[in-house]
């Protein structure tokens, strides 16, 4: 392929991580939200078959998100704001989660895919624009047992089909449960590398051996596209901390929400007309 060909899609690629470094570091999510739209639109330049679109889309975005949510633990674990205990106690069942997740992505179609991305993106964006649970508290420690193992295994499905780090899911959960918004929103993040990395080993598994893909694919993860992505994204990851920790984000809230709701309409209705 032209050496011109690909200066556009990583120009668009390294402008989409620095955006989502910057959002997974003040709202404790793995940029997924940010990186799979942009995918849409990137990966059409570097050929292949429409129909593997999404799945190489969720596919990469989860790639991105083991250096971005890295990152982002690193900068917040610096500030002690992680809950370490709750990422060991919740990593298995996360895991097993995110297992499943990738099994369904393996049997829905592309567009059915990106239905589910778009719907998920539209729910999520009600947090921003309206977070009702922000000052509720339902109890006074983290769930166990079977609830635990429950809301983990579905946090770690549903967010690897969606290609995200999960993170806005856990943070209302950590919140309802007595932690502290900061405190939830640094352990958010390293519960998207838990995600992220078994997300990512299994969207190739599923992909290898599919004819037609975007040109730099391996299975389902275009490794130029997660390189370029993470090249910027853990550069403002930390400036997204920094942010979070400093400054009551009530507009960023609100406009992020708008951005989720726009994306999630966009989406559906692209997928709605092939």
């Amino acid at each position: 392929m032209d050496l011109g060909v690909w200066l556009i899609p990583v120009a668009a690629m390294l402008a989409a991580g620095l955006f989502a470094g910057f959002a997974a570091g003040l709202f404790g999510i793995g940029g997924g939200f940010v990186v799979v739209p942009a995918l849409f639109l990137v990966l059409p330049l570097l050929g292949g078959d429409k129909q593997h679109l999404a799945h190489v889309a969720i596919g990469t975005s989860l790639a991105t998100i083991v250096g971005t949510s890295l990152r982002s633990v690193q900068a917040h674990a610096r500030r002690g704001a992680v809950d370490f205990d709750i990422l060991r106690s919740w990593a298995p069942w996360i895991v097993l989660g995110v297992g499943a997740g990738v099994l369904v992505a393996d049997r829905v179609d592309g567009t059915i895919l990106a239905l589910i991305f778009g719907t998920g993106v539209a729910v999520m964006a009600i947090h921003f624009l309206v977070p009702i649970l922000a000052d509720r508290r339902i109890a006074s420690e983290m769930p166990g047992g079977y609830a635990r193992a429950s809301i983990a295994g579905s946090l770690g499905a549903f967010s690897s089909l969606l290609g995200i780090g999960g993170g806005t899911i856990a943070i209302i959960v950590m919140t309802l449960c007595g932690k502290s918004i900061h405190r939830s929103i640094a352990t958010a993040a390293g519960i998207g590398a838990i995600i992220a990395v078994p997300g990512t080993i299994g969207f190739i598994a599923i992909g290898l051996g599919e004819p037609d893909l975007p040109v730099g694919t391996l299975g389902y993860v275009n490794i130029p596209a997660a390189l370029a992505i993470m090249a910027t994204s853990m550069l403002t990851a930390p400036l997204g901390v920094a942010a979070a920790h400093r400054l009551s984000p009530p507009l960023l809230r609100r406009s992020f929400g708008v951005y989720l709701l726009f994306v999630g309409a966009t989406m559906i209705r692209n997928a709605l007309m092939g």
